[in-house]
């Protein structure tokens, strides 16, 4: 069985949450901690791209960081460059499977990719 990658924080609890529900669903995922294995730029990109969503859905707006580097009117390109070097601004978790990603919000929604 193919197994899935997820992008983990294990501080988050919906990334905790997302990845008890993958392995009650018998998979063992390769785990990302993105908070150590930051994305790169273009794997950020590539991802939006799977999930067909732009960089504005994808960082986190709550974080303080996203504040005091002033990123609320920020083109999407200063966006994914922001993430790629403070990882701490993607949301998550994301999951990966066969060709297809899932952000984890609510965890429930990357049954729909495994």
């Amino acid at each position: 069985m193919n197994q899935p990658t997820i992008w983990h924080n294990p501080r988050c609890s919906k990334s905790r949450e997302t990845l008890a529900l993958l392995e009650d669903q018998g998979f063992t995922p390769a785990i990302v901690k993105y908070l150590e294995s930051t994305p790169t730029a273009d794997e950020i990109r590539d991802t939006l791209t799977l999930l067909g969503i732009t960089a504005t859905d994808l960082i986190r707006k709550g974080e303080s960081l996203y504040k005091d580097l002033g990123l609320a009117n920020a083109s999407e390109a200063d966006l994914v460059k922001a993430m790629a070097t403070h990882p701490i601004l993607i949301e998550r978790p994301v999951v990966f499977h066969n060709g297809k990603v899932s952000l984890g919000r609510p965890p429930k929604s990357v049954l729909s990719i495994l």
